[in-house]
């Protein structure tokens, strides 16, 4: 099983190959539109906001970021090597993701996806997330999903 730690610089390019691996299987679906992650400056997340990895005997092979907003979490961006899906990397990273909201002192979590990630929609529904809104912004249509904890 993979251990969970928060990320160094030196897990920047590990992160970036994860999101290359995980994200580019969309690239069909969405007409020509990059997913966000793809192009996402990780070197600036790892110092600024909340980053962790899954590390599986040295090799980083999921990750998450979190950025802390005034009355929730916002579950920036979660990834798991495709060759890793079904062996509890996600679900690890999302229920960290859970974790750091409560110790944060949050009761609600927040996401978004594509609105092609269907996989993504059904494994976020299946866990408690509720749809709260549609948006298209810059070409680019969302689903935006939110989450209440229940405080331990």
């Amino acid at each position: 099983m993979a251990v969970l730690r928060r990320a160094t610089a030196e897990d920047v390019a590990a992160i970036e190959r994860v999101a290359l691996a995980a994200y580019s299987p969309y690239l069909s679906r969405m007409g020509g539109q990059r997913p966000r992650p793809l192009d996402a400056d990780y070197a600036a997340a790892v110092a600024a906001d909340e980053v962790w990895v899954a590390d599986e005997d040295g090799e980083v092979v999921g990750y998450l970021v979190v950025v802390a907003e005034p009355d929730a979490l916002l579950l920036d961006n979660v990834a798991v090597l495709p060759r890793c899906h079904g062996h509890g990397v996600g679900r690890a990273l999302l229920e960290l993701a859970e974790e750091r909201a409560l110790a944060l002192g949050r009761t609600r979590i927040r996401l978004f996806t594509h609105v092609s990630m269907v996989e993504n929609q059904r494994l976020y529904e299946r866990i408690g997330y509720d749809e709260t809104h549609r948006a298209t912004e810059h070409g680019l249509t969302r689903i935006f999903y939110e989450k209440a904890l229940a405080r331990p």
